[in-house]
């Protein structure tokens, strides 16, 4: 049964013709009769994308008894009701144009590759469905792109008469004479066919007219009109299908032959299979539905099943319900009838199944899908008249195969420019999703296969530039996306293997109806595929596709960034390569040989790099503006700005460049720093000829080479820092493949590519790599700090900064260290040298300029890192202050001394006031922290050891002493658990020792009243006993435990001079026993280290061996055993005048 539905579509103009917005759709399901076993239903929907004629009106009924003879007067005229087509609509032929399906294909780009099946005319889709039903030739090209199959009429004897003036196809003439019928002939149409035309046209012109008035018109007119649509009815072969090399834009298809000419197009679903249809049927409006065909038939010839299926097919495509048929004898109007749609396969005379049609086209689209598998190639589908036999041919092949040498297909062109901008359409949909990348990469590779780069340099240059676009370089592929990528199949459809595996389920599956291969027929072995017979296809499901087309594309992936980049570069010099031929005026610089390395030389410029490299970046901001006029000039190569040579190479120097820095920064990564400079050189150098082929900078381009220039920055700070393998570097600088020779030549074709030399030069000298380094930040922080950049982000700003913070901590403290080694290696040390003054002033301008980079971005711990450096500078220009006594020994401590280790004591605060507290960054806490206290600990021990008694006096050097030394152990971290805590343990001892000592002889020396006495006493003995307890818990300080022991006997000794009394002397000297008992400690640990030693090496005579003082052990012990035997001898003593004394004296000394 039939339903229908009246829909308003809002269609997108794709056309340039104005189209009718008023569309109409219904949907079929038709059911066969009673009469067939199995009832299905034939599932048909069709929409209207476009239509260039007005909704259909109703038709003007004729009288009886009119004569179609005579011509209407509005006969081959232009009518409104017809649209733009003008005359042809109505009397158009039936046959199709040559590339009618690359028209429709063109202005409908979003369909073709997945979503459609078949585009082609509405006559070809029912040459094709009545193949079994009909004698007739059939001769068709096809073309597939993705899943989309292109089929065009071929008129195969046109085409060979074209060869014979051109001299083109004489190979496939020859191969059609030798293998095809011969006797098929084009056949001239006879009187009656012209008569029975001409009564047609005559009798729809009626139909619009309306006034059923027949008026006559002069027989010269009639005559004339009747040879011009003779000529209108006739194809025409397009005939110009080259562009030269100088062309500008890309070949236009309506120039090309390749207009869109349907008056309507129809995206028609019969059953699962979508097509894009084109049709010139006309439609009236009439009877119950607003769409009805007007046909014309003579009363005396009965319908066969060809007409049937004819009018069934254009209904179904068109969407029309209704058929009004008009009876004429000798063109005499007799009488109308209406058939609807669902009836015409039943009517007398033409029945036929429309199940068998559907699989009819269920196979042939099967048949088609499973042969026609390579992109780009031309495919003959032919039938000659008479034979039951079709074969399919891929005449792209047989033209690469032919002998002679001008072998041309006039498909080519118009089919690389199809997978051109389909690959184009998709790409707008890649960018969303990567699923398409592999459908775009075929569709481009199989493009530029077709093409001739000398006649179509544009295209190619495009595609390859689209190609280069694939390839994501700074985005990291993820899981899922990398799989879909992967998948599928090779460049053209399937693989090799898949194809032999295919080939294998044909044998196997011959019996089940599978399609007869070439290779299974012995009479044509250049036929793909041959369907034996026509009946064949009226099987439900003979021919079956034994693999899907594409469904998936394989897509080259790999995690490897430098392999991704490579591929961008080989398509990249490709285009260029395209973009160069193209360019007829010649560069006037000699050529040079792409064989050639070009020298990458290393020039020392270090006195003048500064200017160079400020000129050159204020350059470059003056660039960055709109384009003048006066810069309407040729470039260096003759391009003319605004050309498309010129706009498609600054798109390729500029992926150049980015896929170069992408491979800088993957060698950087490796930590290959010379392959590193190389490639941001390269980098460098394909931006310089972007900017000299560039009117305008725009803010992306701008942004990016801040990154270049950042990253050339890293490299040669990186390779400044690691001057051991400089022989390494030079050797992978120094390298070039033949690639990266050819793309450098073709940039110097624009541009000599000189501008960035001294920031990408490899020298062998840490201080001018580091220069380089800080110019090249300094350049990046001027771009993103200029008017051009401000609408960037600030985090990438932070990141210039911190990198120019850092480079200028690593100055100031590369020339801080040179300052220290000019000291060290001075033979005299009388006074400090006017060039390491000036390695001071340099190193201090550099860390305050850093400290300013880092606090602008608000970075404390690398602020607190550069004072801390600031305080380490203060401390070896106190270091270089130090004074040279007469005898060229150390003299008093000084005051420039004093001077600069108390600046050096207040940036190491400013950092800890910086940092706040140690839970912001413990690390760099902690090593702020240990600065600090060694200074304030060098600062007390230089004081005590060289004490300037010419200036202070003695007691004012103990108090600042005691103070440093007090302020040294505060900032010790006795309690925090780390790598320092032993350190700081056996600073607090030693502190403790030397505070002992010092009170210890200010004791002895009976400085001070007896209160002041009795107070260096007390103080004396605390800090010993913490000194003790200290060097006890260390475990590995047996020298420096052993001596302060001794110290404490000594210190017990020399007060038990001062008493009297036998008992407070046998007291002291019980105590200071007990302290020699504690050194059994200290002398186990030696006696350990000396068995190690001994062990390591057996001759330990010398002195020190492996840390271990063997000549300070002895002068302890040489010490020890005095000491102990004194204090042995006085205990006896003591002893003995106790025993003496009478009892009273004991009780009361």
């Amino acid at each position: 049964m039939f339903s229908g539905t009246v829909l308003l579509l809002f269609v997108s103009q794709q056309r340039k013709v104005k189209p009718w917005f008023f569309f109409y759709t219904f949907s079929f399901f038709s059911q066969e009769s009673a009469a067939c076993p199995e009832n299905s239903e034939i599932k048909s929907s069709a929409v209207v994308k476009y239509s260039a004629v007005p909704p259909p009106t109703t038709y003007a009924l004729l009288q009886e008894k009119t004569d179609l003879k005579l011509p209407p007067a509005n006969w081959l005229r232009e009518n409104s009701q017809l649209g733009a087509a003008g005359t042809t609509v109505l009397g158009s032929s039936s046959k199709s144009k040559p590339f009618s399906s690359f028209g429709m294909a063109y202005d409908f780009i979003d369909c073709i590759g997945d979503d459609v099946d078949v585009v082609s005319d509405s006559e070809n889709i029912k040459k094709l469905l009545k193949i079994p039903y009909s004698k007739s030739h059939v001769s068709m090209a096809v073309h597939r792109v993705g899943r989309t199959l292109l089929l065009d009429d071929l008129d195969i004897q046109e085409l060979f008469m074209r060869s014979s003036q051109t001299g083109d196809w004489t190979w496939l003439k020859d191969f059609y004479q030798r293998l095809m019928d011969q006797k098929w002939q084009r056949k001239k149409k006879s009187k009656e066919q012209w008569y029975q035309r001409a009564i047609l046209s005559k009798f729809l012109y009626y139909s619009i007219n309306g006034d059923g008035a027949a008026e006559r018109v002069s027989d010269s007119l009639d005559e004339g009109e009747e040879e011009n649509g003779a000529e209108e009815f006739n194809c025409s072969w397009p005939t110009a299908f080259t562009s030269s090399p100088c062309d500008e834009e890309e070949p236009d298809p309506s120039k090309q032959g390749l207009r869109n000419d349907f008056v309507r197009n129809i995206m028609w679903t019969f059953e699962d299979i979508h097509m894009l249809v084109g049709s010139n049927m006309p439609i009236f409006g009439g009877g119950r539905y607003p769409a009805v065909s007007l046909r014309l038939r003579d009363d005396n010839k009965p319908i066969n099943i060809l007409t049937g299926i004819d009018y069934w097919l254009d209904n179904l495509m068109c969407n029309v319900p209704e058929l009004v048929m008009c009876f004429h004898v000798n063109g005499i109007v007799q009488k109308y009838e209406m058939i609807k749609t669902e009836e015409i396969p039943h009517l007398e005379n033409s029945t036929f199944s429309t199940r068998v049609v559907k699989d009819i086209a269920q196979n042939i689209l099967s048949f088609l899908k499973s042969n026609c598998t390579k992109e780009g190639h031309t495919y003959w589908l032919f039938k000659a008249s008479g034979s039951d036999i079709v074969k399919l041919y891929d005449l792209t092949t047989l033209c690469e195969e032919a002998e002679e040498e001008k072998c041309q297909n006039p498909f080519t062109l118009p089919v690389a420019v199809l997978l051109y901008k389909v690959a184009g359409n998709l790409m707008l949909k890649a960018r969303q999703s990567r699923k398409h990348y592999g459908t775009v990469r075929t569709l481009l590779l199989n493009c530029v296969k077709l093409l001739d780069e000398e006649r179509h340099p544009q295209i190619i240059a495009s595609a390859h530039y689209m190609l280069s676009e694939l390839f994501q370089l700074d985005e990291p592929l993820d899981d899922d996306e990398e799989e879909s990528l992967r998948a599928g199949g090779s460049e053209d459809s399937y693989s090799d293997e898949d194809r032999e595996e295919e080939e294998d389920l044909t044998e196997d599956n011959n019996d089940n109806g599978s399609f007869t291969n070439c290779s299974i027929l012995q009479d044509d072995s250049k036929a793909v595929a041959v369907i034996r017979s026509v009946g064949e296809l009226s099987v439900p499901e003979k021919y079956k596709s034994t693999h899907l087309i594409r469904p998936n594309c394989a897509f080259p992936v790999s995690q490897d960034k430098e392999e991704r980049s490579r591929h961008v570069l080989s398509y990249v010099l490709k285009g260029l390569k395209a973009v160069d031929s193209s360019i007829k005026k010649e560069s006037d610089l000699p050529a040079a040989d792409p064989n050639t390395p070009i020298p990458l030389k290393y020039e020392d410029r270090s006195t003048n790099s500064a200017c160079a490299t400020e000129k050159g970046t204020s350059l470059l901001l003056e660039r960055v503006g709109p384009l003048q006029d006066d810069q309407k000039h040729s470039t260096r190569s003759g391009m003319i700005p605004g050309s498309w040579q010129h706009r498609i190479k600054l798109q390729l120097f500029l992926k150049a460049s980015k896929a170069y820095y992408v491979l800088s920064d993957a060698a950087t990564n490796l930590l290959k720093y010379g392959r590193a400079l190389r490639y941001i050189k390269l980098s460098l150098q394909c931006y310089d000829a972007y900017c000299s082929v560039s009117g305008l900078l725009h803010p992306h381009v701008l942004h990016f080479h801040c990154q270049c220039l950042s990253l050339c920055g890293d490299i040669q700070l990186m390779l400044a820092q690691n001057p051991n393998n400089r022989a390494a570097y030079q050797e992978e600088y120094s390298y070039q493949t033949k690639e990266d020779q050819e793309l450098l030549h073709s940039l110097h074709r624009e541009s000599s590519c000189q501008a960035f030399n001294m920031a990408t030069d490899l020298a062998m000298d840490p201080e001018y790599q580091l220069f380089v380094s800080s110019k090249c930040y300094e350049a990046a922080h001027e771009l993103h700090v200029s008017e051009v950049l401000k609408d960037y982000s600030s985090d990438q700003l932070d990141q210039v900064l911190k990198r120019l913070g850092n480079i200028r901590n690593e100055l100031g403290v590369y020339y801080m260290n040179q300052a220290a080694t000019m000291h060290t290696e001075m033979e005299v040390k009388k006074s400090v040298s006017e060039a390491e003054q000036n390695m001071w002033k340099k190193s201090f301008a550099f860390f305050e300029k850093g400290m300013k980079d880092f606090e602008a971005i608000g970075d404390s711990t690398n602020t607190a890192l550069l004072l801390c450096n600031t305080g380490r500078l203060m401390r070896i220009c106190a270091q270089a202050h130090s004074s040279v006594s007469a005898d060229h020994g150390r003299g008093e401590f000084s005051p420039e001394e004093s001077l600069y280790y108390n600046k050096a004591i207040d940036y190491y605060l400013r950092a800890m006031k910086v940092l706040s507290h140690r839970d912001s960054h413990p690390g760099v806490w902690d090593s702020v922290n240990w600065e600090l206290s060694t200074t304030y600990f060098t600062l007390a021990t230089l004081l005590q050891d060289y004490a300037p008694l010419s200036r202070k006096a003695q007691e004012q050097i103990e108090r600042e002493v005691t103070k440093a030394m007090m302020m040294s152990l505060k900032y010790c971290d006795l309690q925090t658990e780390s790598a320092r805590q032993p350190l700081y343990q056996y600073r607090a001892a030693t502190i403790h020792h030397r505070l002992a000592s010092m009170y210890h002889s200010c004791f002895r020396n009976q400085v001070g009243g007896e209160h002041l006495r009795k107070q260096h006493r007390s103080l004396a003995e605390l800090h010993y006993s913490k000194a003790v307890d200290l060097f006890l818990s260390l475990k590995d300080a047996p020298c420096e435990l052993l001596r302060t022991l001794l110290e404490r006997v000594a210190f017990a000794e020399f007060t038990m001079e001062g008493q009297t009394s036998s008992t407070a002397k046998l007291k002291s000297l019980t105590g200071a026993l007990e302290i020699m008992s504690e050194t059994l400690f200290a002398f186990q640990l030696i006696y350990k280290e000396l068995l190690e030693v001994q062990t390591e090496s057996p001759d330990v005579s010398s002195g020190i061996t492996s840390g271990f003082n063997l000549q300070e052990v002895m002068k302890l012990i040489s010490v020890f055993e005095p000491s102990f035997s004194f204090l042995l001898l006085q205990v006896i003593k003591v002893m003995t005048t106790i025993k003496r004394k009478p009892r009273s004296a004991l009780i009361n000394p």
